[in-house]
């Protein structure tokens, strides 16, 4: 017996390029990481807590006669202190896709900018020695994005596979737009 195929292969796409595919897909979508600051984070929270030693000590060894609200005023502004660097985190977020790269910033009011991936130009990955051993490091994204020339993603988990990823879909973007580069001269 023969089979007969019921759906014919179809006819190979002499286009130049793949149709895009409208797809989006999130590679990283999130606040930066605190340990990519650790020293940051360890200079705040030691002003911290030499407020609230101040306040402690005042109270219990030295009896300064100081109302309660300065105790409470150095309790507060101590506990700010200490927290900061974790709360201005809180206050960035990216979304990184397969297309576009967005950031979102503010506390009161939010702004958010977009780099699409056809207009980067050029990438660049950093990491420190310290970055490197909390597996967290930097991505700096040179574009022709008329608002956002230059944009710096701190605090990123995993750099090395966002970086190549990133890579990969700039070139893969660029092929699906045409976009070619010409140098002058």
């Amino acid at each position: 017996m023969t089979q007969v195929a019921t759906n014919p292969s179809p006819p190979p796409d002499d286009r130049p390029h793949r149709p895009a595919d409208d797809s989006e897909e999130a590679y990283f979508e999130g606040s930066p990481l605190l340990r990519a600051e650790l020293g940051k984070v360890f200079l705040w929270s030691t002003g911290g807590l030499v407020l609230l030693a101040i306040a402690v000590l005042n109270l219990v060894k030295f009896k300064y006669d100081w109302p309660w609200w300065v105790y409470l005023a150095l309790v507060v502004v101590a506990g700010v202190v200490t927290f900061f660097p974790m709360m201005l985190r809180k206050t960035v977020r990216y979304r990184i896709t397969n297309y576009r790269i967005d950031i979102s910033y503010g506390v009161l009011s939010r702004n958010t900018d977009t780099i699409e991936l056809w207009h980067v130009e050029d990438l660049r990955l950093h990491q420190s020695l310290i970055n490197r051993m909390a597996g967290v490091g930097s991505i700096t994204i040179t574009s022709h994005d008329q608002t956002l020339p230059t944009l710096a993603l701190h605090g990123l988990p995993k750099p090395q596979e966002l970086f190549r990823m990133l890579e990969q879909r700039v070139i893969a973007v660029k092929r699906q737009r045409g976009v070619m580069k010409v140098d002058p001269g």
